[in-house]
């Protein structure tokens, strides 16, 4: 069985896309096809059920899956097994927010380079909520809850939370001492799908989350947008305080309602349940680990 024709089909499946699949692994759509097609003659069985809209496993096809991703993974250990750690090579694709990939990660990148320069990074970096295996991402590096069933979240902390506002906005507005001052206040709405949710001022009642329905005159969807309105005098802001601090110690954002904080933040790096992990992943994970762990509470 050629094990090249293994891994495209295991690509194709997982995108659920020829065309990204191709785009992926750097071959032709046709090259690609030519592959999933020679696999699903020599094992004589439809692997993929193509329509023109998508691409999914056949029930033969999602049998065959999980199999192929564990051999896949089995032949790369034995490739690799008997080489040191400085050996180890080939891609790692992951994703984080765009702060923690500019700010923590891409600096560092230098030290992982010097221990294990055959490992090849490909960092996807968006405040939006990706598919980890349809994006085609080894794994993701996640601030937030992880709700979506066939995730594994192993936590590496949490963030705490704090409410700021500029100077000039509180020059304006005044400095709300009370969670009553807030309704004559402005928050700055931040939300993944414009129209979707109202604005709210979150914070913790005993082991209860509130969400206080407040006004904005501006709405965002990225948090490089929500931290610049907030520096603009447009409203309060509820963040990660490590992510302020430069900002507080220069005085162009004050804290507010220190008392009523949003619920820390969990961090977690997250991968799909079930599915292999190959000694370059997990060299990778643990090199993030270390490196964010420290910031975290």
């Amino acid at each position: 069985m050629d094990l090249e024709a293994v891994r495209t089909f295991i690509k194709v499946a997982e995108l659920r896309s020829f065309t990204r699949a191709a785009e992926h692994i750097g071959l032709s759509k046709s090259r690609v096809a030519l592959r999933v097609k020679a696999l699903e003659e020599e094992l004589g069985v439809r692997l993929l059920q193509r329509t023109t809209r998508s691409v999914h496993a056949t029930p033969d096809g999602e049998q065959f899956l999980l199999r192929a991703q564990r051999l896949i993974e089995d032949a790369d250990e034995l490739g690799t097994m008997f080489l040191p750690q400085r050996s180890l090579r080939g891609q790692v694709r992951i994703d984080m927010a765009i702060g923690m990939a500019r700010d923590v990660v891409i600096p560092r990148i230098p030290e992982l380079q010097a221990q294990y320069p055959n490992i090849e990074l490909q960092i996807g970096s968006t405040d939006r909520l990706i598919d980890l295996v349809r994006d085609g991402f080894d794994f993701v590096l996640r601030a937030g809850t992880v709700r979506e069933p066939g995730l594994v979240a192993k936590r590496l902390g949490v963030m705490p939370m704090t409410n700021v506002a500029s100077v000039d906005y509180i020059r304006t507005y005044g400095t709300p001492r009370t969670l009553e001052d807030l309704d004559r206040h402005l928050v700055v709405h931040y939300t993944g799908t414009f129209g979707t949710d109202a604005p709210t001022f979150e914070y913790r009642d005993g082991a209860k989350t509130v969400d206080k329905p407040m006004r904005a005159t501006v709405t965002v969807n990225n948090v490089a947008a929500y931290h610049a309105a907030c520096r603009a005098g447009l409203g309060i802001i509820q963040v990660p305080r490590s992510g302020v601090l430069d900002d507080l110690a220069d005085r162009h954002l004050v804290e507010v309602l220190p008392e009523h904080v949003c619920a820390p933040l969990p961090v977690s790096l997250v991968y799909a349940e079930g599915r292999p992990l190959s000694r370059r992943v997990r060299v990778v994970m643990a090199w993030l680990s270390q490196l964010v762990s420290p910031r975290l509470a």
